[in-house]
């Protein structure tokens, strides 16, 4: 992972600079320091977390890199996000953090000094055209960056110059896989401050639903009504917070058959169901989490309303086997339970035990959350998948039925229909608290609801 000083990044089409613009450039600039009470919103929380961290790796040296840009189209970036891990132990979120990397500095047998090696703000001196000509790193094309004594009060942790790097040694991040399972690990449990943001988060992804409703009458005129819906969601995202903690889903009829259906690219038809699969990132990069499947009349009909009640009462056995002690597969148990049982009803299986029922319900039904959608999934089978629940875990309970346009197993009546209601908790000393609640889940309150917010529309 070798760091070395970036060429000045300009447009090919930009004319060579003159020594007399040069030197114009750097005159006649007031001071703008960032102030001095300025901190990450993280600062009081993060010391604990580097600590943690350092008790796993007594004597190692451990870099953490924020990561890279990634080129889009010619000379256009991917908005760039920092990795999880470093985000979790400096507290900083910003695209400004692109190559940067966390350096934890053995100073004892069982201690660490965290060093973080950044690109600070580019001096404005004769002869460095960095501010105004780097279209990558510049300040007048990409926005100000802390110097480095600005990003030491920011961030509590002692600063260098990227430059300074050069080679690093020692465990990484991005290449070693117990260190990477460590840092997934370590954010299994979420602190108070953790679940304050993800509670946030839910807050605002309710509001982007709410909108969403309140914006059908236009997305069903339109051709293209899911993009519409994505759109809509999307506006309050990046309004309340860093964007989407995922690509949105915005299913309608059949394509809520599709698990990651992110074309959206279909029209909406009253007659049908939208699966709506969304997330508001915050600024944190907390995300929330959260489906509903809503009649697009407003009103179930007799058949959406059966597979609907199926998969609610799945995702209610599965919220019910939350509690600290409990094995982390047991809600997916629960739910599936209850599916099979369903299918069985409906005469589409001839038996409950088994695994047939995946035909109709394909994946898990639910996961950790957190700073990322799927968090911690580099965590150790034994620590996640095949551990138990704990006090301070956020998690999804998300079961589905996932009904094909084309399977001939099923009547015809109930092909096309796919059904996910997916919920966010915080695992609580009673059991779990559901963060989601603002949402109505059962058939009459989503109708009434979205009644209500239709009425209110603008």
């Amino acid at each position: 992972m070798p760091q070395t000083a970036s060429p000045l990044h300009t447009g090919g089409h930009d004319l060579p600079a003159s020594a007399e613009l040069s030197r114009f450039m750097t005159e006649s600039w007031a001071p703008s320091a960032l102030p001095e009470s300025a901190r990450v919103p993280a600062h009081a929380v993060t010391p604990a977390r580097r600590a943690r961290l350092s008790a796993r790796f007594p004597g190692e040296r451990l870099l953490v890199p924020a990561g890279e840009l990634t080129v889009r189209s010619n000379d256009c970036d991917h908005r760039f996000r920092p990795h999880s891990a470093y985000a979790w132990l400096t507290g900083l979120t910003g695209e400004d953090q692109a190559g940067a990397v966390l350096v934890m500095e053995p100073s004892g047998p069982h201690a660490h000094e965290a060093v973080l090696y950044l690109r600070p703000r580019s001096p404005r001196v004769d002869g460095d055209e960095e501010f105004y000509r780097d279209r990558r790193h510049g300040e007048f094309w990409v926005g100000r960056r802390p110097d480095l004594a600005e990003a030491e009060r920011l961030t509590g942790i002692r600063c260098a110059h990227l430059d300074a790097l050069g080679t690093p040694t020692g465990r990484s991040a991005a290449t070693d896989p117990e260190l990477a399972s460590a840092l997934g690990e370590l954010r299994l449990v979420k602190d108070a401050w953790e679940i304050e943001q993800l509670q946030l988060a839910v807050d605002h992804t309710t509001a982007g639903f709410e909108d969403v409703v309140r914006a059908l009458p236009r997305a069903l005129a339109h051709p293209r009504g899911e993009r519409w819906i994505e759109g809509v969601f999307g506006l309050r995202a990046r309004a309340e917070g860093n964007g989407t903690g995922y690509e949105t889903i915005a299913a309608s009829g059949a394509h809520a058959c599709v698990l990651h259906w992110i074309r959206n690219d279909g029209r909406l038809h009253r007659d049908e169901l939208l699966l709506l699969d969304a997330g508001v990132e915050t600024d944190s990069l907390y995300t929330a989490d959260i489906t509903r499947t809503l009649p697009l009349s407003g009103r179930f009909s007799p058949v959406q309303r059966q597979v609907y009640e199926l998969v609610l009462a799945a995702q209610d056995a599965g919220i019910a086997a939350l509690r600290p002690g409990a094995c982390f597969r047991d809600f997916h148990r629960a739910a599936m339970g209850v599916i099979s049982e369903g299918l069985v009803e409906w005469g589409v299986l001839k038996d409950a035990r088994g695994d047939l029922h995946r035909r109709y319900t394909l994946c898990g039904s639910g996961h950790m959350l957190g700073l990322d959608v799927h968090d911690c999934a580099k965590a150790r089978a034994e620590t996640y998948l095949d551990g138990v629940l704990e006090e301070g875990q956020v998690l999804t309970v998300e079961p589905g039925l996932y009904l094909q346009p084309d399977d001939e197993t099923l009547p015809a009546e109930l092909r096309g229909i796919g059904v996910r209601i997916e919920d966010d908790l915080v695992v609580t000393a009673e059991g779990a608290r559901l963060m989601s609640g603002a949402l109505p889940r059962t058939v009459a309150g989503i109708e009434e609801w979205m009644g209500a917010q239709l009425d209110t529309r603008s």
